[in-house]
């Protein structure tokens, strides 16, 4: 019995670990669902769970005034009204104030007792008709330091404490046990156990079926209680169902669609690298946790590139061509209040309906590429992808080096962006112009830019075939946010409309286009997929013979390399008009600025992630995967590419943070760029404090365990655990020393804040004198001209 209670030294990290994590999702939860609330209140609940609730205090004003019956128009329901042109906010939903007292009858003998029990009839349905299921704020006390801490005399920190582990308990209980075990009795009555154990992923998907058979007995039990006319159980399920309902769809947009399109992208790519579905098979029930993060990685970024050349399609054509697409810039865009108003049908639809979209983008741009490819040039294909060497997650981190860094860095800058927006206008001019379809896909603006614009609100009669500029067709009366959303923007006619000229056999013309374009998009990945790759074999070839090399080299290599071609063009291009001496004025400059360049991204793209990659992999990599029995190895091209990644992110987060030298210094360069890179700056403030400090880093420990250490004549078996454990050792001193004096200066603050609380009595303003003023024989200033200043 004893021994049952007894605490683990070997498990109590991970069980703090899982207990941090438990803590961050119920603190994620509990942000998330009021965050929600905020948007029901301000965007309104949708309509079925509004539609008694506006209903309802019309009845009881009949019910309570009889002789207001005649008033027709308050108690009409909102559906019948005409549609708003205002959104349907919160105010639309809910009843009209009810703190008005009703109107006296008009018989003045009314007795006092039968006035006070129709008073207190009155008080309780007005309660029940304002009661409010989201209402969930309370008068909360301010929290200070020396409230939460206990500081101040009382033990309100122990009721936080309370709360807290009660929260925490609550939310595992809730949110956790209640659906896995509604999942896990269902799918066992099912006979589904079986199949959702061979997916490796028991837990969650059998969370996710308690949470649907939880979202389908509100609705039941909601029904239910309509019937009855339960109101406050009937909204509350309502809510519950909405908070549900979202957080389902929100696993499925964030969760499901980008992991459906990683393994798709993955099945159609088979061919690519030589590969089969029994090695995607046994590379997933090998590690399914990773092999599920990368395929919902690939996906992830395969969406937000998608969904990138869509923005820049908008840039180019007419408004309205993109109807059948959101339009994510759309200010009035707001992916939460569609999932709340919008029903599940709907939701499934345009689910179905991405899913096709996408997966027939990936047949068109990558498998039938494949096939072609491998007819046309037999020798091309497979990519090599097997790296020969034992340096642990060398594939991973460089594919994360080539989606992070290399595609980024090319995407980022304003001349590609304008190079492939200029080649889209190109190819929609001549699809315009070959199939008619000029002012469909342009506009009539592109013709006469000069002109007056048309008056949209007299244009009673659009052409033929015109759209409205939001992207989305004119909504129906009763359509939730979404109507109102295009009530606000159609309140003065259609804003920006730009009608077109419809020519003949218009449907045959768009089938034409969208032909055009899918022989278009196939002959761009056949380049994309053949001529870096074809770029950078040959270039690699000139030093590394006809040994093989990962792809991802050599097409960044030749990405890199086509890219620097084709902008040395367009800068030769753009230099010949001005004459030779300019021209070599130019080259001087751009020389000198190229070398410059170079230098300082050997310092801050070379040795800096070469030193932070080593860092990284002493701290963390090594004393975890690495016995003491063994010898660690480095690679230090592995160490490079992870270095680059940690760079990147630490960078990030140093922009994002608080205000200090290294973010001070980073905005400078970057506010500076290429054009006006300063050596001098970058070597002095960014890269040589840096590099000190990652060498210090390095090399202290190093001295300190394979110099001083033996010095003391200790067993060599020691010496190995001091050279191994003393990077991490060291690490956690330092952070705890940070963590200290962060705390210290807390403390001393709130010190500082409670001996100004119960001792300061008030601040008087002194005048302000300089000292050479003092040794002056002229006078000082006189006091109230001071303290006017």
């Amino acid at each position: 019995m004893c021994a049952s209670v007894c605490l683990s030294r070997e498990n109590l990290l991970a069980d703090c670990l899982q207990g941090c994590f438990v803590v961050t999702c119920t603190l994620c939860a509990f942000i998330s669902l009021v965050w929600l609330r905020e948007q029901i209140v301000h965007g309104g609940a949708p309509h079925w769970l509004e539609q008694h609730q506006a209903q309802q205090p019309n009845a009881a004003r009949q019910a309570n005034e009889p002789q207001a019956a005649g008033q027709g128009a308050a108690a009409e329901p909102p559906a019948a009204q005409p549609p708003p042109a205002e959104p349907p906010a919160q105010n639309a939903a809910e009843p009209p104030p009810l703190d008005v007292p009703p109107d006296q009858p008009d018989d003045p003998e009314l007795d006092e007792e039968e006035g006070a029990a129709a008073e207190d009839a009155n008080n309780a349905a007005q309660d029940d008709m304002n009661w409010n299921a989201l209402e969930w704020d309370r008068a909360a006390e301010e929290l200070t330091w020396e409230r939460m801490l206990g500081l101040d005399g009382s033990l309100v920190f122990l009721e936080h404490v309370f709360w807290v582990v009660s929260l925490n308990t609550l939310f595992i209980l809730v949110f956790a046990f209640c659906p896995y075990h509604i999942g896990h009795f269902s799918v066992v009555g099912l006979g589904f156990e079986d199949y959702v154990q061979a997916s490796h992923f028991e837990g969650l998907i059998t969370t996710i079926v308690g949470y649907i058979l939880l979202a389908m007995t509100l609705i039941l039990c909601h029904g239910l209680a309509a019937l009855v006319r339960f109101q406050r159980s009937r909204r509350l399920l309502g809510v519950c169902y909405i908070v549900v309902k979202v957080s389902l769809l929100v696993v499925v947009e964030i969760g499901v669609f980008p992991l459906i399109c990683g393994w798709w992208l993955d099945i159609c790519s088979l061919e690519m690298f030589d590969a089969s579905l029994k090695d995607r098979e046994l590379s997933f029930k090998s590690a399914p946790g990773t092999t599920m993060f990368l395929h919902w990685l690939v996906g992830m970024v395969y969406v937000f590139y998608f969904a990138s050349f869509i923005l820049l399609l908008r840039e180019v054509l007419r408004p309205g061509v993109l109807w059948f697409l959101r339009n994510l810039n759309d200010p009035d865009f707001n992916p939460v209040q569609e999932m709340i108003h919008l029903p599940i049908y709907r939701h499934l639809r345009r689910f179905i309906l991405s899913v096709v979209v996408f997966g027939s983008i990936v047949l068109l741009m990558l498998w039938l590429p494949i096939r072609l490819i491998k007819v046309l040039l037999p020798n091309f294909l497979p990519y090599n992808v097997m790296l020969y060497s034992d340096a642990p997650v060398s594939e991973l981190s460089l594919e994360l080096l080539l989606l992070q860094v290399v595609l980024p860095a090319l995407l980022e800058q304003g001349h590609t962006r304008q190079w492939l927006k200029g080649l889209v206008r190109a190819w929609t001019l001549s699809a315009g112009y070959l199939l008619d379809l000029h002012s469909y896909l342009l506009g009539e603006q592109e013709d006469a830019e000069g002109n007056q614009p048309v008056n949209n609100n007299n244009n009673n009669n659009p052409p033929a075939g015109h759209h409205n500029n939001n992207n989305n067709p004119v909504p129906a009366v009763g359509e939730g946010l979404h109507a109102a959303h295009q009530a606000i923007l159609q309140q003065g006619g259609p804003v920006g409309f730009q009608p077109y000229h419809r020519p003949l056999r218009f449907p045959v013309r768009i089938v034409l286009l969208i032909a055009f374009m899918c022989i278009t998009l196939l002959v761009a990945s056949l380049v994309c997929l053949t001529l870096p790759v074809f770029t950078g074999r040959w270039l690699m070839s000139f030093w590394t013979g006809s040994s093989k090399i990962h792809e991802l080299y050599t097409a960044a290599c030749g990405l890199y390399v086509c890219w620097l071609s084709i902008r040395g063009i367009t800068v030769l291009l753009a230099w010949m008009p001005q004459g030779r001496t300019v021209i070599m004025l130019k080259v001087q400059e751009w020389t000198f600025m190229i070398l410059k360049t170079l230098v300082v991204a050997i310092l801050v793209a070379g040795v800096i992630p070469l030193l932070l990659g080593l860092l990284f992999e002493l701290v963390i990599v090594a004393p975890l995967r690495v016995p003491l029995d063994q010898t660690p190895l480095f690679y230090p091209w592995q160490d490079w590419a992870l270095g680059v990644l940690h760079a990147k992110i630490i960078a990030a987060i140093t922009l994002m943070g608080p205000t200090w030298w290294l973010k001070t210094v980073i905005e400078q360069v970057y506010a500076n760029g290429i054009r006006n890179i300063d050596l001098h700056f970058i070597i002095r403030k960014l890269a040589a404090p840096v590099i000190s400090v990652l060498l210090l880093s390095l090399c202290v420990p190093y001295v300190i365990a394979a110099g001083l250490v033996p010095a003391v004549g200790v067993t060599p078996e020691m010496e190995i655990l001091m050279q191994r454990r003393i990077y991490p050792f060291l690490l956690m001193v330092v952070s705890l020393i940070g963590i200290l004096s962060f705390q210290i200066r807390q403390f001393k603050r709130l010190y500082e804040h409670i001996k100004n609380d119960k001792y300061l009595v008030g601040q008087r303003l002194v005048n302000y004198e300089r000292k050479a003023g003092r040794a002056s024989s002229v006078p000082p200033p006189p006091p109230s001209h001071a303290a006017a200043e």
